[in-house]
């Protein structure tokens, strides 16, 4: 039963997606203009034209809706994965810092001849070797 309605989720999903789309495209809009200067033409059309017009808003509306929604659960589902991904990194960085500063502590005592002052910078981070680090500018 739940792939059945899996199933219609997906064509669901799909169907509103896909009228987004067309709903959301240059081509919509000619044809739309094109249909509403159809009355100037045929004035006799005019109540069915607006008819037709009518069920054309009352479908587009919640369809427009609906496929908005579902991109935007994309959206946050693509953003939840970046910040993931984003952090993961962080840790990387962090992991790495860590290293950097237990390999460059006490730098300065083993340089008899150049004594080093508190600070090393490595490229454009400049870590204070009894402190955390500083950023530079």
């Amino acid at each position: 039963m739940t792939t059945g309605r899996t199933f219609i989720n997906t064509v669901n999903d799909r169907v509103a997606i896909r009228l987004t789309v067309i709903f959301g495209s240059i081509w919509c809009v000619y044809a739309f203009l094109f249909f509403s200067l159809l009355p100037l033409v045929a004035p006799a059309w005019q109540n069915t034209l607006l008819y037709v017009s009518n069920c054309i808003q009352l479908v587009a509306l919640p369809a427009l809706m609906v496929g908005s929604a579902i991109l935007s659960r994309s959206s946050d589902e693509r953003a939840a994965a970046d910040h993931a991904a984003l952090v993961e990194i962080l840790d990387d960085v962090r992991t790495e810092l860590a290293d950097l500063r237990q390999i460059t502590h006490g730098i300065d005592t083993r340089t008899a001849d150049n004594p080093v002052s508190g600070n090393v910078s490595i490229s454009q981070t400049v870590i204070a070797l009894d402190e955390a680090p500083v950023p530079s500018r």
